[in-house]
């Protein structure tokens, strides 16, 4: 009897891992995996869902079983690589960059190593005590916002918003979401934009408002294959398109060797001038951020060109007298 009961407990984990693992599973997909029969997989489902498991069932033919939204999490399944891979990544996020998570990820990493096993646990700490992060000084973006966006690339649900963008010109796009891609140091959204009949990336922390869900859409293949490359390549055209364009360039009364430290290497290029001063030049065009960005370095600093810089470094500095 014993015996029996560890056997259809260990069962009834395979399955649970197995309706984790994907989204949708016909029943009898779910039994050959499981090598039992149908009647088995209906038994087994009803058990889970005896215990707090949201199972859903489509009836006939064509349905099948899927682990649906309940009003309570119950326990994941996780193997030792997939337990390391969480931690390491509510170790990352705890360390900024979406909105309002950090806090959030520090509960959960501690919840998570509560639970770990002792082996487990010493690879996930060696992991933290030997690694390092630092804040970059770039958009943050609404969990939620982030969160329903991957449910629609996910669900292939058309999606309606409003959209700044790099020119500051508002408009509203009606997209088909394929994926989320982060750069690094941005959120990207990769759609099929409906009313262009093209695909788009567009940066997250530029949408606006709220986001309206329409009908179900096609499934389509982003161009390539691959939605991070993708990505990069659109990106790169971005950079090329800007190759023209004059880029800012300053000079600040410090140290080259000082400055360098202050300034990643693939947004501006930092040449010496003389002992004390250096010249620093961004890697594309100028832009106003890039001004406040060289004035918040708090060192003597003269605008060299192009002539609309200093421009706008002139209407910067009366703003600001004016606020003082």
């Amino acid at each position: 009897m014993l015996g029996i009961m560890v056997q259809t407990s260990a069962r009834l984990l395979a399955l649970l891992s197995l309706l984790q693992m994907r989204r949708e599973w016909t029943g009898q997909e779910l039994a050959d995996r499981l090598e039992v029969g149908p009647r088995t997989i209906r038994r087994d489902v009803d058990k889970l869902r005896s215990v707090g498991y949201p199972v859903e069932a489509a009836p006939g033919v064509a349905g099948g079983y899927r682990l649906g939204n309940g009003g309570e999490l119950p326990p994941l399944l996780l193997d030792d690589a997939e337990a390391v891979a969480v931690a390491v990544g509510l170790r990352t996020a705890a360390a900024g960059g979406i909105a309002g998570i950090e806090e959030t990820s520090v509960r959960a990493l501690t919840k998570l190593e509560q639970v770990l096993p002792s082996r487990l646990r010493r690879r996930v700490s060696a992991l933290s005590d030997a690694t390092s992060t630092f804040g970059v000084e770039g958009p943050r973006i609404d969990p939620d916002v982030l969160a329903a966006l991957a449910g629609a690339c996910r669900d292939r649900t058309r999606l309606r918003f409003a959209y700044i963008a790099r020119d500051e010109k508002a408009s509203q796009r009606n997209t088909e979401p394929h994926s989320v891609v982060y750069s690094g140091h941005r959120w990207y959204l990769v759609a099929f934009d409906l009313d262009r009949d093209d695909w788009r990336t567009f940066r997250i922390d530029r949408i606006r408002g709220r986001l309206r869900p329409g009908e179900r859409g096609q499934r389509r293949t982003v161009p390539g294959g691959d939605p991070a490359a993708f990505v990069k390549e659109r990106l790169r055209g971005v950079r090329d398109s800007d190759a023209d364009a004059e880029p800012g360039r300053v000079r600040l009364r410090a140290a080259a060797t000082r400055v360098r430290g202050r300034i990643p290497a693939r947004y501006a290029s930092v040449e010496p001038d003389g002992e004390d001063a250096c010249i620093v030049t961004s890697r594309s065009a100028w832009s106003y951020s890039f001004l406040v960005w060289m004035a918040t370095l708090d060192e003597p600093m003269e605008v060299l060109d192009p002539p609309e810089l200093a421009e706008a470094a002139r209407a910067l500095a009366a703003r600001l007298g004016a606020a003082a």
